[in-house]
């Protein structure tokens, strides 16, 4: 494998960076998880936006235009001879001192990682997620703003740990007021008389790419898309229940804290916009 490191490909081994970064010392820069279907790179543009507005709300510069990143990831996935492609791109605001002060950084750190990815066994897609709502609470917008995808993953690693402790497949976060947020790095749909709702980005949701998608094929299909406040007792009670995002897609969760949702197994319109996505990752996409 070849990352892009800088302004040039390295082997993986010498793929490095300063232990003076502070994407390393204190979690200070940006990413995206980008995915490539059988030659195309799905949503580029929409991922190439979203760092630069998490990089310039964070104060940021990247020190390449738009056009220039696009190519080099582009570049990148040619590079490693990869159709079906995971690609992380990662901007950190590059070597300093041990101090904070982001001014004592010259200059950020550029690298692009692509590789496979498997988040979830295959067999979950058919069968369903089981989730648990965890102690460790989603940071409040004032403090940490959702909408900046930061190095900085504690909050979510956390929650992911108690999780994995309790046995279960994945965690849902809740807010300060005890409402439903997203899980550790998937947004959450629920479905409800011909409705999708999904918890609104003002509580502390990422406004992720899928979930749009989603959203699109799902008024598509005629389903009213609305974004709502959620308690457990709406999850418990859904007809279906399904998380997206880069890497998960679309995956279908069938219990949540011991209850079963609706049938207890993957649901149809879960099944469709499944379908539906993968159709459209089939034809959308800029090719490379």
């Amino acid at each position: 494998m070849k990352v892009y490191l800088n302004g040039r490909f390295v082997e993986r081994s010498k793929a490095v960076l300063s232990v003076f970064d502070h994407g390393l010392l204190y979690g200070d820069g940006v990413f995206e998880g980008i995915r490539s279907y059988d030659g195309r790179i799905f949503k580029l543009a929409e991922h190439i936006s979203r760092l630069y507005e998490s990089a310039h709300t964070i104060m940021l510069k990247i020190p390449m235009s738009r056009a220039e990143l696009a190519d080099t990831v582009k570049q990148t996935v040619r590079t490693n001879k990869l159709r079906d492609a995971y690609i992380r791109l990662v901007v950190t605001r590059g070597e300093g001192d041990l101090g904070l002060d982001p001014r004592k950084c010259a200059r950020p750190s550029v690298f692009v990682i692509a590789d496979r990815i498997e988040l979830y066994p295959k067999q979950l897609y058919a069968e369903g997620l089981t989730l648990v709502t965890v102690a460790t609470q989603r940071n409040v917008p004032e403090a940490l703003n959702p909408q900046i995808k930061s190095l900085n993953y504690l909050n979510n690693i956390l929650a992911k740990l108690e999780a994995i402790n309790a046995g279960f497949d994945e965690a849902i976060l809740l807010s300060a007021s005890g409402y439903v947020t997203e899980a550790t790095g998937e947004n959450l749909f629920i479905v409800r008389d011909r409705q999708l709702l999904t918890p609104p980005p003002y509580i502390g949701v990422l406004r992720g790419i899928t979930r749009a998608t989603v959203m699109g094929l799902a008024a598509r299909q005629r389903l009213t898309v609305r974004e709502e406040l959620l308690t457990r007792h709406d999850l418990y009670n859904a007809e279906e229940c399904f998380l997206t995002g880069t890497a998960a897609e679309i995956v279908p969760v069938v219990k949540i804290d011991g209850r079963e949702i609706g049938a207890g197994k993957p649901g149809p319109v879960t099944k469709r916009l499944q379908q539906a996505f993968h159709r459209l990752t089939k034809t959308e996409g800029i090719r490379y």
